[in-house]
This record gives C-alpha cells, sequence and structure tokens, in this order.
C-alpha cells in the first residue's frame, strides 16, 4: 500500500512538471509565431524611413528633437526587454539608467501601429568624425494616420521627462535682473500644517490646472493660475510656495518690489520670467502703504497681473499678504485672483499636526491642557509652536510644556493690551481736590481686572522707592 501511493505521488509530480513544461513550449512557440508574424509583415508592407540628426546639418546646430527622442526611447518599457541595453549611470551617483547602444533598434506601439527605431551610428574613418542620429521606421499605411500625433506624443513625453528630472531654481531681482540659485527647499504638501480639506482642495486644483491646456485655450485663455495667500506672519505661506513648485517642478521667481525701479522695470522682469514658473510677490498689503507705493501705480500692478505682456502658458502667480482689508478690490476680484487661501493662527488641530510631525506624537496626556489654552483664546503661530518643538524634539514632554507656558503667557500679554486699551479709552479719573470720593467711586465703577491694572501700573510710576500710594495699596487688596 505504501508503494502505491509512493507511486501515485511520483506519477503525479511527473505529470505536473510535464504539463509546466508543456505549457513552456507553447509560450515559446507563441513568441516564435508572432516574431515570425511580424517579420513576414515587415517584408510585405512598405515602409518608410524617416531620420532625426543629432546635428542639423544645414546650419550645423545641435538638433533639439534628437535629445528628445533620446530622453523618450530611453524611458520605452521595450529597451528593458531588450536582449542587450546598456547601463549608464545617472544625473545623481547611486542612480542607473538603460539607454541605447550603437545600430540598436527598438519597437514601439502607438494608436495600434507598430514602429521601430534605429540608434544609428556612421565614422568617418579618414577625419576621425561620428555622426549620430536616430530612424524611425514606419508603415506607409500607417504613416498619415500617426505619424504626426506620434511624434507630438514623444515631444510631449519627453519634455516631461526633462522637468521632472531638472534642478529646480529660484530667482531673485536686482538692478533690474533676475539672479539665480539652486531651489533645494525640501516643502511638500504632505508637510503643511493647514486643514486637510483645503489642502485636498488645493492640490487638486494644482494638478487640474497642469492637464488643462487645450482646455484654457478653447476658452481664448492664457493657461495660467493666481492664487492670493493671506494670513499673519509665520503661518506657512512661504511653505506653501515651496511646496507648489516642489509639487509641480516648476522654478520660482520671487519678486521683490522694493527693488522695482518703476512700472517699466516690472514689464521687463514680466518678460524675461519663464513658462513652468511660479511668480510671487510678497508683502503686497505692505508696499502699498509705504510712501514708495508711487512709483508702481494700481494700473500698472493690475497690468503686470493680467495684462496683454503676461501671456505666456504655463505660469502660476501667487501673491502673498498680511490682511487683505484695505486692498483696492480690483486687485483681489475673481478672473484676477482664482482662489483666496486664509493662513490662520495655530489652533488646535494644526497644533495636533505639528506634535506629529515635529514629535512622532499622535495622543499625549497633556493634550487636553493644551486644548483647554486653546480654547480659553490663547493663539501662536505655527512658526514659533514648531521651532518651541524642534528644540525639544529629544522630549516630547518638555516640548509640550515649553508650547503650554509660551501660550499661557502669550494669553496673559494679550489680556494686559486689552486691560491697557481700556484703560486709555476710560474717562479720566475726578481729581481728589475736586471731589474727595469721586476717585474711590470711579474706582469701583471700573471693572476689576481694570482695577488690578491700573494699581499694578500706579505702582510702578512711583517716583520714590519705598514711597506709599494709599490707592495702589486700596486697588490691590
Amino acid at each position: 500500500m505504501v508503494v502505491l501511493n509512493l507511486f501515485l505521488i511520483c506519477f503525479s509530480i511527473i505529470c505536473l512538471i510535464f504539463l509546466v513544461r508543456l505549457f513552456l513550449h507553447w509560450t515559446a512557440l507563441i513568441y516564435v509565431v508572432r516574431k515570425l508574424t511580424e517579420w513576414v509583415e515587415d517584408r510585405v508592407h512598405v515602409h518608410q524611413h524617416l531620420k532625426v540628426p543629432e546635428v542639423n546639418e544645414s546650419t550645423q546646430q545641435q538638433n533639439q528633437f534628437y535629445r528628445r527622442v533620446s530622453l523618450y526611447l530611453n524611458s520605452l518599457p521595450s529597451l528593458e526587454d531588450s536582449d542587450f541595453t546598456n547601463l549608464c549611470s545617472g544625473k545623481n551617483p547611486n542612480d542607473i539608467v538603460l539607454s541605447l547602444d550603437d545600430d540598436q533598434s527598438i519597437q514601439d506601439v502607438f494608436l495600434g501601429a507598430r514602429v521601430s527605431w534605429v540608434n544609428q551610428t556612421q565614422r568617418d574613418h579618414q577625419n576621425e568624425a561620428v555622426s549620430r542620429s536616430f530612424v524611425l521606421r514606419i508603415k506607409k499605411k500607417d504613416k498619415r494616420r500617426i505619424l504626426k500625433p506620434y511624434l507630438q506624443h514623444v515631444h510631449t513625453v519627453s519634455d516631461d521627462i526633462e522637468q521632472r528630472g531638472r534642478e529646480l531654481k529660484i530667482y531673485n531681482n536686482t538692478n533690474g535682473k533676475w539672479k539665480s540659485v539652486p531651489f533645494t527647499h525640501p516643502a511638500s504638501f504632505d508637510s503643511l500644517v493647514m486643514d486637510a480639506d483645503v489642502k485636498t482642495k488645493i492640490q487638486n486644483d494644482l494638478e487640474t490646472f497642469l492637464k488643462s491646456k487645450q482646455y484654457y485655450h478653447k476658452l481664448g485663455r492664457v493657461w495660467k493660475r493666481s492664487y492670493l495667500l493671506y494670513g499673519p506672519s509665520g503661518t506657512g505661506k512661504s511653505s506653501f510656495v515651496a511646496a507648489t513648485a516642489n509639487l509641480l517642478n516648476y522654478d520660482v521667481y520671487n519678486v521683490n518690489l522694493s527693488q522695482v525701479v518703476d512700472e517699466a522695470d516690472l514689464n521687463t522682469l514680466l518678460l524675461q520670467t519663464m513658462c513652468r514658473s511660479l511668480i510671487v510677490v510678497e508683502d503686497l498689503d505692505r508696499y502699498f502703504t509705504e510712501k514708495s507705493r508711487a512709483r508702481i501705480t494700481t494700473s500698472g500692478l493690475l497690468n503686470f497681473m493680467d495684462g496683454l505682456l503676461n501671456s505666456q502658458d504655463e505660469r502660476i502667480m501667487i501673491f502673498i499678504m498680511n490682511c487683505k482689508d484695505g486692498i483696492d478690490s480690483d486687485l483681489l476680484r475673481p478672473g484676477r485672483i482664482d482662489m483666496h487661501i486664509h493662513f490662520p493662527m495655530c489652533d488646535f488641530n494644526s497644533f495636533k499636526n505639528l506634535a506629529s510631525n515635529y514629535l512622532g506624537v499622535k495622543e499625549h496626556k497633556l493634550f487636553p491642557q493644551v486644548e483647554e489654552i486653546f480654547q480659553s483664546g490663547a493663539t501662536m503661530s505655527p512658526a514659533e509652536i514648531s521651532e518651541l518643538m524642534l528644540v525639544n524634539r529629544s522630549s516630547p514632554s518638555r516640548a509640550l510644556k515649553s508650547v503650554i507656558s509660551a501660550l499661557q503667557s502669550n494669553s496673559r500679554n494679550a489680556l494686559a493690551a486689552r486691560l491697557s486699551e481700556s484703560v486709555a479709552s476710560s474717562p479720566a479719573p475726578p481729581s481728589m481736590s475736586e471731589d474727595g470720593g469721586g476717585a474711590a467711586a470711579w474706582k469701583e465703577a471700573m471693572p476689576k481686572e481694570i482695577r488690578k491694572l491700573y494699581g499694578m501700573l500706579r505702582l510702578k510710576s512711583c517716583k520714590r522707592p519705598g514711597s506709599f500710594d494709599h490707592d495702589s495699596e486700596m486697588i490691590e487688596r
């Protein structure tokens, strides 16, 4: 019985191996038949060859389309399936990329049609010169149908590859010219501390913008977008700009209006900016409240925002201010500013996001105390709270206690400021000589907090150290 079971097991294994081998043989057979069919089809149909040289023979200048074709072909999945290809270093030391070898061919499929490319290399042994070109092989029956959209497809894909791989820069204006440095800010939308729904809405708006070129042109509009960021300092407006630049892979042009001589200078700077960029104007409200405002009028700024000179595609304009109250409504109307984004002071939800990002803490026993302080009206900017967490990151409890202490201090300072304003706006106390009980009646009519603060101020204003002030003692008690 045991022998029979062993026999059945061995027989089953043999059958399984046979079926696997048969399947592999059929797969190989199908592959051979497909290749044979393609070979016969290539021989039956008439093909046309289109050459893309590396150098334009008539002008001896670099052919920019050759570079785009190279980027496109080196990104094709079929290159990975080739029997032979080159492994090369990328821009970063640890990057390894595939590239075509000399005279290697590669196939591509577009709109159901099969085409092939050959990386053609010709050497002139007398002059020791090497000429390179890509040769596109396409069936004549497919040429009219797919050639134009296929070349546009190559251009679009290569442009996208180049955009993702290029080094971002930030430009600043000085003496009427742009000067750039590498842009390496690490901010991302994941690290932004703002309302989750607002963040998602903005991110979707940006991603939709990237795909809307044809739609904008159909409407007869320039393919650009504009945002207004407003809120107190330290609330994350600059980090939002950096995160947007990293998300879109756009350069940043930071317009310093204090360095702009006049409106002509501003227009010249605008004409020198490139597509796929963020044009950022900071402190717009502060500039228009200063004496220097006469150099650029409201009309000049309007032309900068959406005039005929601002007609280059694929740009985003971002205007930043602390408060939009008192700003000319023409500057902020819909159509000129597409989206208004408010950056408020930190609340408890923002605080929890900061604690998670900086301290790795999602829940803590001190959170209820922090929430209670926020509910009492205390507030700080996200930048102030994040800095306290950063310097105390080795101890989450110490970091949270430092935040609590700072919030309490800010709350007391804010209360003192409000009380001082109340004292300043209250009627002056009657003179003691006019009415001996007038001062006492005035103090009794005041709120307790104001009376206490007034007493403290009177103590500090004593002319001689150690002098006795009856009124102050009474208020303290």
